[in-house]
C-alpha cells in the first residue's frame, strides 16, 4: 500500500501543475466555489497550505495561520512556494505519530496526522479541479490518489455547515449509479462535473 504522504504529494503536485497555468489577468474568473473568484480561491489555497504546514510542525494554535494570503503579485509562484512548504512539513520524520491542530475543522480541532493529511489530500483534489475548470484546462489524478480521496470524501459529513459562507464544500449532489471515482468525489463535495463559469 502506497504511503499516504506519497499520495498526498502526488495530489499536491497536480494542484501546483494546474495553478502554474494561471496568469494574473485570470484572477477575476468565476470558480466552482461560487463564493470565490479565482484570485480568492488561490489565496485560500495558499493560506491552507501554509496553515497545514505550520500545524503539522506544531508551530502555532492561532487560527490566523490558515487565513488566505495575498497572491496577486505572483499567483503561481506563491502557490508553488506554499505547496513546497507543506510537502516539507508532511515529509518530516515523526510526523505520523503527531497530533495536528486544525482550527477550521468543526469536528476537531486535534487530529492524528494521517487524518490531517487525508483532509488536505481531498482539498488538493477538489481545488485543483476548481482551478482547472475556472481556466478551462484538463486535470487528472492517478487511480491510487482518486481511490484514497474517494474513501475520505465518503466520510465527510454532509451537514448544515456546508451552507455557511466560505464553506469549502457545497451540499453533496446525487451520485449517479456507476459514476467514476472522480465524478463521485465531485458529487460528494457538492461540485458538478458539468460546471461552467
Amino acid at each position: 500500500m502506497t504511503d499516504l504522504r506519497e499520495l498526498h504529494r502526488r495530489a499536491l503536485q497536480v494542484s501546483v501543475d494546474v495553478v502554474d497555468q494561471v496568469s494574473p489577468d485570470q484572477l477575476a474568473l468565476p470558480t466552482p466555489c461560487s463564493a470565490w473568484n479565482l484570485g480568492q480561491l488561490l489565496a485560500h489555497m495558499v493560506g491552507q497550505n501554509h496553515g497545514f504546514a505550520a500545524a503539522a510542525r506544531g508551530e502555532s494554535k492561532d487560527a490566523g495561520i490558515f487565513q488566505p494570503r495575498p497572491i496577486e503579485a505572483d499567483p503561481a509562484g506563491l502557490h508553488a512556494a506554499s505547496a513546497a512548504d507543506l510537502a516539507a512539513a508532511f515529509a518530516e520524520d515523526g510526523l505520523l505519530d503527531r497530533q495536528v491542530w486544525l482550527a477550521e475543522i468543526t469536528a476537531g480541532p486535534v487530529f492524528p496526522a494521517p487524518v490531517a493529511i487525508s483532509f488536505h489530500l481531498v482539498d488538493s483534489v477538489a481545488h485543483a479541479w476548481d482551478v482547472a475548470e475556472s481556466i478551462g484546462v484538463p486535470v487528472a489524478f492517478d487511480p491510487e490518489v482518486l481511490q484514497t480521496a474517494l474513501a475520505v470524501s465518503r466520510r465527510i459529513p454532509d451537514a448544515e455547515n456546508r451552507l455557511e459562507p466560505g464553506s469549502a464544500f457545497a451540499p453533496g449532489a446525487v451520485v449517479e449509479p456507476g459514476a467514476a471515482a472522480f465524478e463521485e468525489i465531485l458529487a460528494l463535495l457538492g461540485r458538478s462535473p458539468d460546471w461552467r463559469g
